[in-house]
């Protein structure tokens, strides 16, 4: 599994929250993703993605018949309200800038192969399901 979190203090520290560098961090991403694919292995990116052309750019990368993108809906008020962090209080606040869904956009995917509805389903369903959804389509 590569995190968002954990390759923003590693491999992508030099790169800012400006479109330019979110573009940049999803590339590489996808490139360390189709490595690691190229070996065999399943790769679970759990990143934010804001922008639909960055998404499109990961699937061509790691190839479409490789690629499964799975949108985890949950609205704003409700990332807020579950935000462990604080970053959206900050974001408010002014103290964190270009943040998704605050002061940056967000563009839901147009097409995901599937949607995780997390104010919906409670964890374990989700998980559930995306992984039966997954193994009807190996």
């Amino acid at each position: 599994m590569l995190n968002g979190d954990n390759i923003r203090q590693s491999l992508n520290r030099d790169l800012s929250f400006s479109k330019v560098d979110r573009t940049e961090n999803i590339r590489r991403i996808a490139e360390v993703a189709k490595l690691f694919q190229e070996t065999g292995m399943i790769v679970i990116v759990a990143f934010i993605s804001p922008y639909q052309v960055d998404r499109q750019l990961a699937r061509e990368v790691i190839g479409p018949e490789n690629f499964q993108e799975i949108y985890v809906q949950c609205s704003l008020e409700e990332c807020e309200r579950r935000d462990p962090k604080g970053l959206y209080v900050k974001a408010r606040w002014g103290e964190i800038s270009n943040f998704t869904g605050v002061t940056d956009p967000y563009e839901c995917p147009e097409d995901p192969e599937i949607i995780a509805r997390t104010e919906e389903e409670s964890s374990e369903e989700v998980t559930e399901r995306i992984i039966g959804e997954l193994k009807e389509k190996v």
